[in-house]
């Protein structure tokens, strides 16, 4: 049975209907994806701990963003601190890669943070990790607020990555 409306046949009207929703769904994945190549995370630059906004901007935009859940910020007293943290029951990432990726763009990006805790929710409770400014960058041999590049800034997490005595002793 065809069904006819107005000289059209539904079934070939229905056909063609998806063609431009798989078009606009088509280019739309094309658009989001553009838009994480070209963000610039290193806007946020200078920010401060106090800046809600630019430390949730930053997180959003680091390894293991799909499984962010949460942050607080510690900054009614010094040291200030940024709480990070993240259901990771269902992530194939390596916890300890992405503390280490993320402390050391937070570190370059923010001004004023002392210590960063990240908190990883597994399947078998919570994983917590605490890194301070200090310790990563006597890793790392710099001052991560000189950083203004973030090639340059990627090479050293590569290389902190590389060496796993480093990267214990770090956690430890």
């Amino acid at each position: 049975m065809r069904t006819v409306i107005g000289g059209f046949n539904l079934k070939k009207l229905h056909k063609f209907s998806f063609i431009p929703l798989f078009i606009l769904l088509f280019l739309s994945g094309c658009t989001a994806n553009a838009e994480k190549a070209d963000f610039d995370i290193f806007q946020y630059k200078d920010s401060y701990v106090g800046d809600n906004s630019a430390v949730v901007n930053s997180v959003i935009h680091l390894q293991g963003e799909a499984y962010f859940s949460g942050l607080e910020l510690q900054t009614k007293d010094e040291p200030y601190g940024v709480t990070v943290k993240y259901d990771w029951e269902e992530s194939a990432l390596d916890a300890k890669e992405t503390m280490i990726h993320n402390a050391s763009y937070l570190f370059t990006l923010l001004q004023n943070v002392s210590w960063i805790s990240f908190e990883f929710e597994m399947p078998n409770g919570v994983d917590g990790y605490q890194v301070t400014r200090e310790s990563l960058e006597e890793v790392y041999g710099v001052d991560l607020l000189d950083i203004d590049d973030e090639d340059e800034l990627k090479e050293l997490i590569g290389e902190l990555l590389e060496d796993e005595k480093k990267v214990n002793d770090l956690l430890d």
